[in-house]
């Protein structure tokens, strides 16, 4: 099935979509309630960011691809975002999951690493209690995820299961207008250990295009689910991200995100600590280039006892770029000896870049502890100078500062080969 851009969305299309997919009656039924609040709910309200004239829907939702049966048949382009000794991965393409490896060992411990569309069907009762189920905030942007979400990925993990080597997923956009709309799952159970790595891969876009994802976390008791997320799409995509995470007693969250994007974008991550003694942290680094348009929500909610958060952010803004870093730590009543901390940092290189960070706590409990920092303002001139006193250029003195400004994120990610990725990416933005 195709449709084609600009076309009016109905319950026709969400419905073929459900069919060609086997999907059972619930899931045919969360796409046309998602249809109907498309049509009826609100754009998000954005904090100094207007997005009435981004591109929402000006897609193409559908576009199945043949899969592959080994790695060996993929461009050398995708071959090197993975960790070949590691045979854990899933790629998406477009609409399409084309290839999908588990180890042996892992399948015997009753992990699940499987297309999402592939889960709905065969896991159904076990989807069915976490699909669209962690409370991501409804209005038109979600609303359209949600009728028309495809491709994506379901991860099971069983209690007591700790998995050392990371689950890699891949999303690859390889056409022109075609959209990518995937929705992850991963649910850890108790005493359980994951880490996830994601890749988001594109060409140069010559014509609008539009991503829509969201992410889906779930941490049982005692349980820890690490997520890294690289993307870097060309300035074409407008890219719509929406994460979010539940921790259980004692769980822990950790997100790791590589905002690279060229086009404009909205990425919202979102982590309720629930349960007493949970904990989270939020590392991530963008950097804006020429006229795009940026806005990142970092949010953690503590409504347990004991619970800790950090949140670290690193923005770069280079040409005419401008974004908006907002971090929110919000304490609910009766979540004693919580603990959160946040510092969005931004350096603006140039007259014309813009970034605005707004720190923001929001405190219903009295014993509690909390704190916030904020800085915006061009590079170092003594960090520069004491470079260029060594005998360095004053260009790669100002790279060099750059790069350790940005490397409490970058020395993060647990794939050697996406950490040179990220590199890579922030010396071509930086050049």
């Amino acid at each position: 099935m195709s449709v084609e851009a600009n076309v009016q969305f109905d319950i026709e299309t969400v419905n073929r979509i459900s069919q060609e997919g086997q999907e059972p009656e619930w899931v045919n039924q969360l796409r046309a309630d998602g249809l109907n609040g498309y049509e009826q709910l609100p754009l998000p309200k954005l904090e100094k960011t207007k997005i009435d004239k981004w591109n929402i829907d000006r897609l193409v939702p559908y576009k199945k691809e043949e899969a592959v049966n080994t790695l060996e048949k993929l461009p050398e382009e995708i071959k090197q975002l993975l960790d070949e000794a590691n045979k854990n991965v899933i790629i998406q393409k477009h609409s399409s999951v084309i290839y999908s490896g588990l180890s042996d060992s892992l399948k015997q411990q009753g992990v699940l690493f499987m297309p999402l569309a592939q889960a709905v069907r065969e896991q159904e009762t076990l989807v069915k209690k976490y699909l669209f189920q962690s409370g991501v905030e409804q209005h038109k942007v979600t609303a359209l995820h949600q009728a028309l979400w495809n491709g994506g990925v379901f991860v099971y993990v069983p209690r007591n299961v700790e998995i050392t080597e990371p689950l890699q997923i891949v999303l690859w956009a390889a056409e022109e207008e075609v959209a990518l709309l995937p929705h992850i799952i991963v649910a850890a159970g108790v005493n359980s250990s994951v880490t996830i790595v994601e890749n988001v891969a594109g060409i140069q876009h010559e014509k609008p295009v539009v991503m829509n994802s969201m992410v889906e976390l779930f941490a049982e008791d005692g349980a820890r689910i690490s997520y890294s997320s690289l993307r870097n799409q060309s300035a074409n995509v407008t890219d719509y991200t929406h994460r979010r995470a539940i921790a259980a007693k004692d769980a822990r969250i950790e997100w790791l995100l590589g905002e690279m994007n060229s086009g404009n974008t909205v990425s919202n991550t979102t982590t309720v600590l629930d349960g007493d003694g949970s904990n989270a942290s939020l590392k991530s680094v963008a950097i804006g280039t020429g006229t795009q348009k940026e806005n990142f929500m970092a949010r953690v909610l503590h409504k347990g006892k004991s619970t800790d958060s950090d949140i670290l952010v690193r923005g770069v803004m280079l040409d005419e770029s401008t974004a908006i870093f907002n971090g929110l730590t919000e304490m609910k009543k009766g979540c004693e000896k919580a603990n959160g901390q946040q510092a969005e940092n931004i350096l603006m290189i140039g007259d014309r870049a813009r970034g605005d960070a707004n720190p923001m706590l929001l405190i219903d409990e009295d014993d509690v502890m909390a704190g916030h920092a904020a800085s915006v303002g061009p590079v170092n001139p003594e960090q520069v100078y004491y470079l260029m006193s060594r005998g360095i250029s004053r260009r790669q003195a100002e790279r060099l500062v750059i790069i350790g400004f940005l490397s409490p994120v970058l020395d993060q990610l647990p794939i050697e080969g996406v950490q040179k990725r990220l590199l890579a990416i922030t010396e071509g933005k930086l050049s």
